[in-house]
């Protein structure tokens, strides 16, 4: 019904950058916020920053000053841009998505498949 594209990650040296993209599609939709989210191994998943539909952020404290998040609600996407990567930002980032589907009259929650990010140098 509703399906996460996600697009961006890489390899990159510790001080690059790297920008994640996240297209939602399929039934029609009405998209409440947008985030994304990572997860290191052996680690749980956490939240690194949302954007809701009025434009309104949040931010992991350790991404502030570093990270932008942004969305295109005309394409129903959602960005990543990561500066001033570090090692410690090495993780498998998801896309997350809370929207009501009106085609099943219900609000609910999807996942991207995930996309690898890694700093090293």
């Amino acid at each position: 019904q509703v399906q996460l594209v996600e697009s961006g990650g890489g390899l990159v040296q510790p001080e690059g950058s790297l920008n994640l993209s996240c297209a939602a599609s399929g039934s029609t939709f009405r998209i409440y916020a947008m985030g994304w989210y990572r997860q290191a191994p052996g680690r749980q998943r956490e939240l690194v920053a949302t954007i809701n539909s009025g434009g309104s952020t949040t931010y992991a404290d350790s991404v502030k000053g570093r990270f932008t998040i942004s969305r295109d609600s005309a394409k129903n996407t959602v960005y990543l841009q990561m500066n001033s990567l570090k090692v410690e930002d090495t993780a498998v980032y998801y896309c997350n998505v809370d929207l009501f589907l009106l085609s099943a009259f219900r609000r609910g929650t999807y996942w991207g498949q995930g996309t690898q990010v890694t700093v090293s140098s």
